[in-house]
């Protein structure tokens, strides 16, 4: 079958076309060269949520590596540095375009930081794309081997993204197939990160059609892998999937609140009662006394609700004994003059009692704290979120155990995005439970990506999570990562459903990374192998 297929595509007129594509695109004077790699990166967004194009990367991973072709000399390395860093501004400035919301929340703080935030932010995340070319490009063959060291250039450094100064590994390449339940199941075995190198090693197929000197290739195998791997992505999510529904955990019933508080109305002094009564009266819609717990979203209730007594009376009142609350909180602790704030997860009884509290470790910077403090703030720069202080980093993930409740993982917010850090070690949870409040991340590409990137990392830990967003989208995620229910942007309701029990430990739940190391490393080594066999004069 697959070498059907492959025949069919390589008799079509577009394979005849590729060497002139390369040669024209190998032709460019840098000034072009930097222009039509920063058009590449745009077009690359189209590829991620909410969209999910993502043959649109067997064009443009392709193009860029014929860009990097065409740098020659002593200096190649920093020309495709300079190329591989155009790109990366192309895909961070229109992927990440959202986050430009949450400066004009409050525009009178912020709104004149978001010139500055459009080009620092992309920027500087456009240099892993940068040292990654101009890494590969040191390492450069003639042949098809090119693209292995790219794949490996560009994988290790988009590791390097997610851990790199806190980290920030939101759209990689594994993201892509979000949309698409079947092709992610594959990270169960080895990460988002590994699932990235398999999508790379795919998009960059077609480049091989080409040498790197412009001229036709005759070797046809790397394509026939790549088709290869593309459809073993499939096959294996295809007979991983099971055909019947998800089975569900006995006695847990849940209610997710969706308040769809907009963040501009959130802590307006003259809003904070209409805040909390839009959550109380959600919370004690119909048929509350069937549901065993209840879950609002981060920071849901407007003001500290653990240093407020009354609200745990109204909380009694209202909660039926025998169901639980989960809900996000911005809490302080310790003597004025020495107060630390956290934003944090409580669980509250229906007796009205307090019995747990996570404090999120992950902390997100100038979000919910300013770094570098003493020299920013002078210069009138100040963390987005309301308030003075900064918050706190709590002491880690850990999972959760209180009466009746199945034991669950904490996350709030963006802390779901990190892959292999989302469960206490050696204390598996039996479902995780994400608090966010993605009304910081615009009205539409922002919270789907967040969707998304939760949905791979259900597969990954073969967990299901239970996501209560304050303006959506909320969602049951069963442990395969397929939404069960959901409740969709923009919109303020409840969602009733049952928790969907988990799978057994999965290959990446017990070994990590490990993994992807080992296919970085086989990488490696196919890369020097090639270039020492047929090294092209740079």
């Amino acid at each position: 079958m697959a070498s059907s297929i492959l025949a069919s595509l390589t008799s079509i007129d577009i394979t005849r076309r590729l060497p002139r594509i390369a040669l024209w695109l190998r032709s460019l004077g840098m000034r072009e060269r930097f222009a039509v790699a920063a058009g590449l990166g745009v077009l690359s967004c189209l590829a991620y949520g909410p969209f999910y194009l993502w043959p649109v990367l067997l064009l443009t991973y392709p193009a860029l590596a014929w860009l990097i072709d065409g740098t020659r000399g002593p200096r190649a390395w920093v020309q495709a540095g300079l190329v591989g860093w155009a790109y990366g501004f192309g895909f961070f400035l229109v992927g990440l375009h959202w986050v430009g919301f949450a400066f004009v929340v409050d525009v009178e703080r912020h709104a004149w930081l978001l010139p500055i935030v459009a080009v620092l932010l992309p920027g500087g995340l456009a240099l892993f794309f940068a040292a990654a070319a101009g890494l590969a490009r040191r390492q450069w063959s003639e042949g098809p081997s090119r693209v292995v060291t790219l794949v490996v250039s560009l994988m290790a450094f988009e590791w390097l993204r997610g851990h790199v100064l806190t980290g920030f590994p939101w759209n990689l390449p594994g993201d892509v197939w979000a949309g698409w339940d079947a092709m992610f199941q594959s990270a169960s075995i080895y990460g988002v990160y590994g699932l990235s190198l398999v999508t790379l090693l795919i998009a960059l197929a077609p480049a091989t059609l080409v040498n790197a000197d412009g001229s036709p290739s005759a070797i046809r195998w790397p394509i026939s892998a790549g088709l290869a791997a593309l459809i073993l992505l499939f096959v294996f999510g295809f007979f991983r999937l099971p055909a019947d529904a998800t089975p569900m955990v006995d006695n847990v019933s849940l209610r997710i609140v969706q308040p769809n508080v907009p963040q501009s109305e959130k802590w307006r002094h003259e809003l904070l009662a209409r805040n909390w009564r839009l959550l109380l009266d959600l919370t004690r819609a119909p048929a509350l006394e069937t549901r065993s717990h209840v879950i609002w979203p981060e920071a849901a209730p407007p003001f500290l609700m653990l240093s407020e007594p009354e609200a745990f009376t109204v909380l009694a009142a209202i909660l039926p004994d025998s169901t639980t609350l989960l809900t996000g909180v911005a809490r302080m602790e310790g003597p004025e003059g020495n107060r630390r704030y956290y934003n944090s997860m409580t669980v509250v009884t229906g007796e009205g009692k307090a019995l747990a509290v996570y404090d999120k470790a992950h902390l997100v910077p100038f979000g919910e704290y300013l770094p570098w403090f003493q020299l920013l703030e002078p210069l009138g720069i100040t963390k987005i979120t309301g308030g003075n202080e900064g918050y706190s980093e709590g002491p880690g993930v850990r999972t959760i155990h209180v009466p009746n409740t199945p034991t669950f993982g904490a996350l709030i917010c963006y802390e779901v995005i990190f892959s292999g850090e989302v469960v206490e070690q050696g204390k598996r949870p039996e479902w995780l439970v994400v608090l966010t409040d993605d009304s910081w991340f615009g009205p539409w590409i922002g919270p789907y990506q967040h969707l998304g990137i939760a949905k791979i990392r259900a597969a990954e830990e073969g967990l299901p999570i239970v996501r209560a967003a304050n303006t959506g989208v909320s969602a049951i995620i069963d442990p395969y990562g397929r939404i069960v229910t959901s409740l969709g942007l923009d919109q303020a309701g409840i969602l009733d459903s049952t928790l969907p029990k988990p799978l057994q430990a999965t290959v990446f739940s017990a070994v990590g990374d490990l993994m992807f190391a080992l296919m970085l490393v086989a990488g490696v080594g196919i890369s020097f192998f090639f270039y020492g066999s047929s090294a092209q004069d740079c």
